[in-house]
């Protein structure tokens, strides 16, 4: 086998998205501390308050520590998935639980990402399909945990895209990269303006239309209606479950991010044959 096919082959692209998922919970767990504390210095000098020194807080320092006894993780210790199943999901020290969820983004990363090599094949472009679902495992679980979706992903998301097409690294033209942006932003724009007329309430937020921009970038103006059918699709069937089985009330807010990555995620993969069923004549 070609050391090429070997490199993009979906078992070597698993193990490098367990590695990226590893990496990703703290990207998701940090970075949403960091810019509220970015934001807050912000307003502090506006107002002209000084805040109290407060310990350096990066993708990389403090090292990864255990919540409740302060145990810093060896590197053993920070093994994608295995070492939480070898420490049965507790920490080493004190014997608390670990969360399964950073398994669990752990497996979804790698698993997306031998989806990506087993869809795209042995090209150097198969890893721009790698990092476009890292970044939307990432914005979907910050979404869910704190209802934001970070200019700091998305921006660079939707011009990441806009670049691979102009280079022509992905099978997308500039025009319908550019128009998908631009579709995908005002698309949102126009549905959340039109829910604030009719509501007096805000049903969206920006991040969101922003996400579709970037989800447009890298896949044209022509998948943004069936992004959009999907994520509204699988959000009002959560929705409703949520509502009725657990008492959910009407007013509390549900993330749309997650349902418009799990969109983007569906027509990267299965775009062209889902609007060919969709659209049969084009």
């Amino acid at each position: 086998m070609p050391p090429n096919e070997i490199l993009f082959s979906p078992w070597v692209l698993a193990v490098l998205g367990l590695c990226i998922g590893s990496f990703l919970n703290v990207v998701i767990h940090r970075l949403p501390l960091m810019l509220e504390r970015d934001w807050k210095q912000e307003s502090a000098e506006l107002l002209g308050v000084e805040l109290a020194p407060s310990p350096p807080l990066t993708l990389s320092t403090p090292r990864s520590r255990c919540p409740s006894c302060g145990h810093t993780i060896a590197w053993y210790e920070n093994v994608p998935l295995a070492s939480w199943l070898w420490l049965r999901g507790r920490c080493s020290a004190c014997r608390s639980g670990i969360s399964v969820r950073y398994p669990i983004i752990e497996l979804t990363t790698g698993v997306l990402f031998a989806l990506v090599g087993w869809h795209f094949g042995a090209q150097p472009a198969t890893l721009l399909g790698c990092g476009l679902v890292a970044a939307l495992v990432a914005l979907t679980f910050i979404d869910l945990d704190t209802q934001l979706l970070p200019d700091i992903l998305t921006l660079p998301l939707m011009w990441a895209g806009i670049i691979a097409a102009a280079r022509g690294w992905i099978p997308v033209t500039l025009g319908a990269s550019v128009g998908g942006a631009v579709i995908g932003y005002l698309s949102l724009w126009f549905v959340a303006n039109a829910f604030r007329v009719l509501r007096g309430k805000e049903g969206m937020g920006g991040g969101d239309f922003k996400l579709l921009a970037a989800l447009g970038a890298w896949m044209g103006w022509q998948m943004i209606p069936l992004i959009v059918l999907l994520s509204s699709a699988v959000g009002a069937l959560v929705g409703i479950t949520l509502i009725v089985f657990r008492r959910h009330g009407r007013d509390v807010p549900i993330p749309f991010g997650p349902y418009l990555a799990g969109g983007g995620v569906a027509a990267l993969f299965f775009g062209d044959q889902l609007m060919r069923l969709w659209l049969p004549r084009l």
